[in-house]
């Protein structure tokens, strides 16, 4: 897709509702549609808005390990009631392996550490499941009230770390909007979520960021 033709396809999606998005990305993309997750709060929106449109879509899920028990428990019961086509792909090394070799999660303070954290155990993992599933439409959950970086971003974009078209049905959508769709479909949701490889919801873990191009390049 041109940047005059995303230009154009952003202008007309900011009219639609997020499931006319969805229906539209589906469409563009023949057949080869996938959806990610981290099964953070809020979540069971852009799910069940695919699975309505798609329902074997395949939804990618980078289970890193360091998830809490509410989180697995989450992603357990959405996939059962959403009836769920998860692919779950896990890093080479195990949480407790990888602790034991480099000691605890980086904290905040040490970008360099963070970054080679996310690229070990999301960016890899994640790389590999888009090279197998090799999708052209990548739909995310992306929100542009989530951290300044993604109030940049759009509904369609361009992928430069994976090379598929990325769309967020949801962008331009509120906590409030977001709350009031889980409510009406009768959806849970989950607030104990934690992402050690971003450490902090402002801060963006790879998969978005031009930073995570480089980590891909540079043999994780």
């Amino acid at each position: 897709m041109t940047r005059a033709q995303m230009a154009q396809a952003n202008a007309e999606s900011r009219s639609k509702t997020p499931l006319d998005i969805v229906r539209w990305a589906v469409a563009q993309a023949g057949g080869r549609a996938i959806v990610s997750t981290n099964f953070r709060p809020y979540e069971a929106v852009l799910l069940h808005l695919c699975v309505q449109v798609q329902p074997e879509m395949p939804v990618l899920w980078v289970d890193h390990g360091y998830n809490r028990p509410a989180t697995y428990r989450h992603a357990d019961q959405l996939k059962k009631l959403l009836h769920l086509n998860l692919k779950s792909y896990l890093p080479a090394i195990s949480a407790a392996h990888r602790d034991a070799l480099y000691g605890d999660v980086p904290s905040l303070d040490d970008e360099k550490a963070l970054k080679e954290f996310s690229a070990m155990m999301k960016i890899e993992p994640f790389q590999r499941g888009m090279r197998e599933l090799a999708p052209a439409i990548w739909i995310t959950a992306l929100r542009k009230a989530q951290n300044p970086s993604r109030a940049e971003m759009d509904i369609v974009s361009e992928d430069k770390n994976f090379g598929a078209l990325k769309v967020s049905p949801v962008f331009h959508w509120s906590d409030a909007q977001m709350e009031e769709y889980l409510k009406g479909h009768d959806l849970p949701n989950e607030w104990d979520y934690f992402d050690p490889a971003k450490a902090d919801d402002k801060r963006e873990c790879g998969l978005h960021a031009a930073w995570g191009t480089e980590a891909l390049g540079s043999g994780v």
